[in-house]
């Protein structure tokens, strides 16, 4: 893969107990038409996308649809989010978060959010994506406002 590196730690590095951490990197622009049907199937693809971009609607008001960044995870897992811009204010009505969060970070809360509610109506087939993006979340700098926001 040849694929730009994300900026918080998301270049290599070790863990507190040796092992590698997992890597995320941009999807380049030459492979972006994979990037959906690869990590969502092609019969999930499209409502999965659009759930991402509802959940990230309903999240931020402020947010008025723009390019995405896709994201592929070295454990096999994906997450998208927003490009050109730096920060989002987020609400998530049912659990009392408020907060400013990166545009990285409320790309990965909105699209555990979608795969979530997928989960939830039958598209068992995402189980596993929604499994390695929690593995990533673990390890993210920022672990503690995606879990909050999560919770």
């Amino acid at each position: 893969m040849n694929h730009d590196s994300l900026s918080f730690a998301l270049a290599p590095c070790q863990a507190n107990d040796g092992d590698a951490r997992i890597t995320a990197s941009i999807v380049p622009a030459e492979q972006r038409m994979d990037f959906l049907p690869k990590h969502f199937g092609a019969r999930a693809m499209m409502k999965f996308e659009m759930s991402v971009y509802d959940w990230m609607g309903n999240l931020c008001p402020s947010y008025r649809g723009g390019y995405w960044n896709y994201v592929e995870l070295s454990n096999g897992g994906a997450f998208m989010y927003p490009a050109g811009v730096d920060a989002f204010e987020f609400t998530v009505e049912g659990n009392g978060f408020h907060g400013t969060v990166s545009a990285e970070v409320a790309g990965i809360i909105a699209t555990t959010f979608a795969l979530n509610g997928m989960l939830w109506r039958g598209w068992d087939s995402l189980n596993a994506k929604y499994e390695l993006l929690q593995e990533f979340i673990g390890e993210h700098p920022d672990a503690m406002t995606i879990r909050r926001a999560l919770d």
